[in-house]
């Protein structure tokens, strides 16, 4: 896999190991960066290219890098880069004709203390707009990144109590959503997904264990047995990885669990057949006699417990 198509499926940044992992060679690496396409942000990490012309942008338009814009140069993941910077501008402010061409606009007035260094929003100001303006997958793979980067959801919240009522909300929902557990975008989307699901309840990274037998899943909503795993086939194409995979498969389904596999492009392009296939092993296991009470409980069959 070349180094951009692989940096876009790892939310934008990686390190250089996370790219081999993505079976993408040294030179194409090497190859991407001498044509620009990628940027080094440091010894071994490594960025889609967009920097330097987000902060031009900025500057041209007198606002700030914002949204997912400022996510990548927190150095955080994103669901789907955009190839145009985000930037904030004065509320009701007006531009020439063309002055916005080639780059995503936002008016919103923004204190000086949200702009850090003069061009770009600073952490807590990027998770806010993220969530104020972006669809609640994208949002809610941001607030994952920016909470397993160390950043505090107590720090997004006290800046959001001088949000408007419905903006407080909306903010307050993705975070009460995030998880710092979370792998990755790819995972964010699919727990994005599911959160959507009457009478599913997801945990990420999710370790199931029965004597002589251990999984680590993507996604478990260990009540109803039910396993949701992101699919990354492109990434894990080694024989071992396969036969590692397999075994842990067939051990779950020999175990009374449900287990549904999905690929990227499926999690980011078709989420109502994503969904829908949820809803219909939920329906499944409520057929069974296994369903989730109004209280959070489960109940029907006897389950066999995990240890």
């Amino acid at each position: 896999m070349h180094a951009v198509k692989a940096l876009v499926r790892l939310g934008g940044t990686a390190t250089r190991r996370q790219l081999r992992l993505a079976v993408v060679h040294w030179r194409h690496i090497d190859a991407a960066l001498d044509a620009g396409l990628i940027e080094r942000t440091s010894h071994g990490h490594y960025c889609l290219a967009g920097t330097d012309a987000a902060q031009a942008a900025a500057h041209r338009l007198s606002g700030a890098a914002s949204h997912t814009t400022a996510a990548l140069h927190w150095g955080w993941k994103v669901r789907l880069a955009s190839p145009d910077p985000h930037v904030t501008i004065r509320a009701k402010r007006s531009l020439p004709s063309g002055a916005s061409d080639g780059v995503v606009l936002h008016w919103r007035d923004l204190d000086a203390d949200d702009v850090f260094d003069g061009w770009v929003t600073n952490p807590v100001r990027a998770v806010i707009d993220c969530c104020l303006d972006l669809p609640f997958a994208d949002a809610l793979s941001v607030a994952d990144s920016a909470r397993r980067a160390g950043l505090r959801p107590s720090a997004v919240l006290a800046r959001s109590a001088w949000l408007p009522m419905r903006q407080r909300d909306h903010v307050a929902r993705v975070l009460a959503a995030s998880d710092p557990r979370a792998t990755g975008p790819f995972e964010s989307s699919l727990r994005a997904i599911a959160l959507g699901v009457p009478g599913l309840v997801v945990e990420p990274q999710t370790r199931i264990r029965y004597d002589g037998f251990f999984a680590r899943v993507d996604l478990a909503d260990e009540g109803l047995r039910i396993v949701l795993e992101a699919d990354s086939h492109e990434f894990h194409t080694e024989r071992k990885a396969f036969d590692r995979d397999c075994r842990r498969y067939n051990g779950l389904v020999a175990r009374d669990w449900l287990v549904l596999r999905f690929t990227w492009e499926q999690v980011m392009f078709e989420p109502d057949v994503v969904r829908r296939a949820i809803e219909d092993v939920v329906a499944l296991r409520r057929s069974q006699g296994l369903r989730r009470l109004r209280t959070g409980q489960v109940t029907g069959q006897k389950r066999q417990k995990t240890e």
